[in-house]
């Protein structure tokens, strides 16, 4: 069997032990059918990425004994999105393919024609934290609450671009970088007109266009965050 990956919150190093949550005894023991003995890959994000064994497992602890560093932690692309917040299902794909894509922050917006109003942060950690897992990123992005568009413009850092995702605008597309940059797409039915003044009047923004189709909110920030994180930019094998 491959090595899972797993994301732990304590510090790793060489020899020391680490406990798992209940949940993630209950994924290894029930779901995978791990037992003691078993390599598992363990990160944290700022320790790099680990091998581990599993030495205790129980229904709800499970003990792992670090053995050996695999990989550095690397920096990663200072990519963050900020987007009008989407039913559930919409949202949770946002975020795990935003996970997958390499955003650091994440960002629900509420803006006129919002419909949620909510999240259960909970359950998006746990998205995105599977995402991580999955994609073998060396760490879980930042998910923050809902906020109004008011206040993320207000509340922008400097020297960190902001990327408008609009429709129907002649606008240059969407750079590749790796940062500091974030990339902000609208809700179901794009920006009120007003919002959408507002927010280009900020020295900050930059307007940028996601091609000549109007995409579905999930889709234009899976679409807007790849091409910002050059994704698409694949290198060609070494001598074609």
């Amino acid at each position: 069997m491959s090595s899972l990956r797993l994301f732990v919150p304590a510090p790793l190093s060489d020899g020391i032990r680490v406990p798992a949550g209940a949940g993630q005894a209950h994924y290894l023991r029930t779901v995978m059918r791990r037992g003691i003995g078993e390599r598992v890959l363990l990160f944290n994000g700022a320790d790099g990425e680990w091998l581990a064994e599993l030495v205790e497992l129980a229904r709800d602890h499970a003990i792992f004994a670090v053995k050996e560093r695999l990989r550095q932690q690397e920096p990663e692309p200072d990519l963050w999105l900020a987007f009008g917040l989407l039913k559930r299902d919409a949202t949770d794909l946002v975020v795990q393919k935003a996970t997958e894509l390499g955003a650091s922050v994440i960002i629900p917006v509420l803006t006129e024609r919002t419909v949620a109003t909510r999240v259960n942060p909970e359950r998006l950690l746990a998205i995105a934290t599977e995402a991580a897992e999955q994609s073998e990123r060396l760490s879980v992005p930042i998910l923050r609450n809902p906020q109004r568009l008011t206040t993320l413009l207000a509340s922008w850092p400097g020297g960190r671009t902001l990327i408008a995702a609009v429709e129907r605008r002649h606008a240059p597309s969407v750079p590749a970088g790796r940062g500091p940059a974030g990339l902000l797409v609208g809700p179901e039915g794009g920006f009120a007109p007003t919002e959408l003044e507002t927010v280009l009047s900020h020295p900050f923004v930059s307007a940028a266009s996601l091609g000549p189709r109007i995409l579905r909110a999930e889709t234009a920030c899976i679409v807007g965050l790849g091409f910002l994180s050059g994704v698409g930019q694949l290198q060609a094998p070494a001598g074609d």
